[in-house]
């Protein structure tokens, strides 16, 4: 959930700036080493770690008041003008991935901490290092910020409401509670921050550089402490959650595309679909899950916290092979105004 300067609102029209470009790289793979260290670290010597579970709250709540300030209102006239890829988007994001960790959970027999740590990952809204990851692939970024705020807006309402219909009997949910943690730690943050953003445009345009840093910063402080409570119970399901968050993450990617491809939408917005289906807020999850449940539910989160970036990356890595071996030009891909239909 990399918070980086916002692609949508920089992105060159007709060709990519390798200034921006390595400035997004940086982030893509700066931000999982940095999380990759930390939760190592954290695995080997947790009792430093630990206590910084009980500003968990708090760190959720930086996350997403960095994400807000990072917002304009010109990022939600997308919802007006272009609203079927939306629409789409942020449906097959909360069907594909809930149904997904079911079913990965299922699967790969996951005890009930861990099967509930992974449909909360699949149940919470997307995360930003989407945007970073769409401008990377030449997809639609314009779409992909917007698709990332809708799905974040609406997470206090619809999260709660997917936990309660396929957590189960085995694990209790307590819909209001979570839904009241989601207001207070996502939406209040993320609406506080786009206010800021606009009453104070100029002094938090010269902060953005700053914004992607410490947002890192917050996602370690809910990512280490997580592995750290966790630690004992790491040595014994590491494997099969890693395994899980691969699975989990790969049946968005693929099932994302395809469904965007079902209503004919062009390849760049294909793309962005599949990768905000796929990539969730991590942090937010690990968070929530620790504090609803027990430290071993946050495992998922922690562990996707570093995949979801590597996979992006890698994502990024072969579509753009892909271009190259079409010998498909670089000129629209990143544009807001990129046509819906091929």
């Amino acid at each position: 959930m990399m918070h980086s300067v916002n692609p949508a609102h920089t992105a060159p029209t007709t060709q990519t700036s390798s200034k921006e470009e390595r400035s997004a790289h940086i982030a893509v793979f700066t931000f999982p080493l940095f999380i990759l260290i930390g939760a190592v670290i954290a695995f080997l010597k947790p009792d430093p770690f630990a206590p910084l579970s009980e500003y968990i709250s708090m760190m959720i709540s930086i996350i997403m008041l960095c994400m807000g300030l990072t917002l304009t209102l010109p990022d939600f006239s997308l919802v007006i003008r272009r609203p079927l890829p939306i629409i789409i988007g942020v449906l097959a994001q909360f069907i594909i991935m809930p149904v997904g960790a079911v079913a990965v959970a299922k699967l790969l027999g996951l005890n009930p901490m861990l099967a509930i740590g992974l449909l909360m990952l699949g149940s919470v809204p997307g995360g930003t290092t989407s945007n970073v990851v769409a401008y990377l692939s030449r997809g639609d970024v314009a779409l992909s910020v917007t698709m990332t705020s809708v799905s974040t807006i609406l997470s206090p309402l619809v999260t709660p409401i997917i936990m309660l219909t396929l957590a189960g009997e085995e694990t209790p949910v307590n819909g209001a509670t979570m839904a009241w943690s989601l207001v207070q730690t996502v939406l209040l943050p993320v609406i506080g921050g786009l206010i800021i953003r606009v009453v104070f445009d100029r002094l938090v345009t010269a902060l953005l550089p700053i914004l992607p840093w410490l947002s890192v910063l917050a996602i370690g402080g809910v990512v280490f402490p997580a592995v750290a409570k966790s630690s004992e119970s790491l040595k014994h399901v590491g494997l099969i959650v890693i395994l899980a968050v691969i699975l989990h993450n790969l049946i968005g990617y693929v099932l994302g595309y395809l469904s965007a491809k079902l209503f004919k939408f062009s390849v760049p917005v294909a793309r962005t679909t599949s990768i905000e289906v796929a990539t969730q807020s991590a942090g937010l999850a690990s968070g929530m899950s620790g504090k609803l449940w027990s430290p071993e539910a946050a495992i998922p989160g922690a562990v996707a916290a570093v995949w979801h970036n590597i996979s992006g990356a890698l994502f990024a890595f072969i579509v753009r092979r892909i271009d190259a071996a079409k010998g498909t030009p670089a000129t629209k891909a990143n544009h807001p105004e990129t046509p819906i239909a091929s």
